[in-house]
């Protein structure tokens, strides 16, 4: 992987099926960042930071960690508070508390290097390079395609959202949203309600 590339490879990478709900908050997967990481660059290394020896930081505004992660020698490092399932800080935090907020934490130093970036940025679907030329998807059989009722559907959540049909086709990888297959309608109307969230 070239130095000037890993970026913007990690940020091409679809992470729309490894977020996790809890609560009414979204989460990037831990493990799925770390493994997508390592696939990307096997020298990847990421570090918990200590404060006097300990892994986070006891301040009067609440605890804090921060993680710092190099990723073809560029350190990127990101400062979490320690919060409960509202993203509320939490008084006197455990040990599963501080560790949950290390996961949270490693998550969003890694999207600094571009991987799940654009969910913290509050976009539903990565970015898309305009410039190269797309690759024509191959058309579903009208048996498999989404229902005219639910492409209606689709369409005016996409013009109330504001979000930007070409992208969203890409991302599909589809020439239109009729093309879009059945299986795929629940992550579509995710991707174009996280547009909503945001």
């Amino acid at each position: 992987m070239e130095a000037t590339n890993y970026f913007e490879r990690l940020s091409r990478v679809n992470v729309n099926e490894h977020i996790e709900k809890k609560g009414q908050f979204s989460y990037l997967s831990w493990p799925f960042a770390v493994q997508e990481l390592r696939l990307a660059d096997p020298t990847a290394t990421w570090e918990v930071r200590r404060f006097d020896s300990l892994p986070y930081l006891r301040t009067e505004l609440g605890y804090f960690v921060e993680v710092a992660v190099t990723v073809q020698g560029v350190t990127l490092s990101q400062i979490h508070p320690v919060l409960d399932a509202r993203n509320q800080p939490i008084a006197e935090p455990s040990a599963f508390d501080i560790n949950t907020s290390i996961q949270r934490c490693l998550v969003k130093a890694i999207a600094l290097h571009g991987l799940g970036l654009y969910v913290y940025a509050g976009e539903d679907l990565p970015a898309v390079d305009s410039d190269k030329p797309a690759t024509a998807p191959t058309p579903l059989p009208p048996r498999r395609r989404i229902t005219e009722r639910q492409v209606a559907y689709l369409r005016k959540l996409i013009e109330e959202r504001g979000t930007d049909l070409q992208r969203f086709l890409a991302f599909f990888r589809v020439d239109n949203l009729e093309d879009i297959a059945p299986a795929d309608f629940d992550r579509a109307l995710k991707a174009v309600n996280a547009r909503r969230a945001a």
